[in-house]
């Protein structure tokens, strides 16, 4: 979609990124519902955390924009991947993306994750990470073709699980 405009997001943008968040969590809690909901308010919520960390040197939300409206946005932060003990090793997080329904299939994620990833190169980042829920076979396939790969399987249990099976 040549109409698409990818940009870095503006503190104007932060009412409509906290509603596709809203949305992204729905769209997970629908897929796995162990998988937490938003809360009431989230959207707002988010949204207050997008205002607040807009000019943040280690954060960075970028927008896809069709026709004035945000239909996707991809939040990315530099951290410290480890813990003290360990050498460290700054990286970059994606936190979060999302794309409209509708919008999806038409390169819009991909597009957002480059520009992600020439934010992160510019800052010296040499790697990225993220989450994908299991259960997300469509985020699973679209990880796989930008070239991502499993490094950490991070599980789940329940703490009743375990006293059932203790004999």
């Amino acid at each position: 979609m040549d109409d698409i405009v990818i940009r870095p997001a503006v503190e104007g943008d932060a009412q409509a990124i906290g509603e596709l968040w809203e949305k992204l969590v729905a769209y997970h809690h629908a897929l796995d519902p162990r998988l937490p909901t938003a809360s009431d308010g989230g959207a707002a919520l988010y949204a207050r955390r997008v205002q607040d960390r807009i000019d943040d040197t280690h954060t960075r939300f970028i927008v896809a924009e069709r026709d004035g409206v945000i239909v996707g946005y991809v939040l990315g932060v530099i951290v410290d991947m480890v813990p003290e003990m360990f050498r460290p090793q700054v990286g970059g997080f994606l936190a979060d993306i999302f794309v409209e329904e509708t919008m999806r299939g038409h390169g819009i994620g991909r597009r957002l994750v480059e520009a992600l990833t020439d934010w992160f190169h510019t800052r010296g980042v040499q790697h990225m990470e993220w989450y994908v829920a299991a259960h997300n076979d469509a985020g699973r396939k679209f990880w796989d073709a930008v070239g991502g790969k499993d490094i950490v399987i991070r599980m789940r249990m329940g703490l009743q699980t375990v006293s059932n099976n203790k004999g």
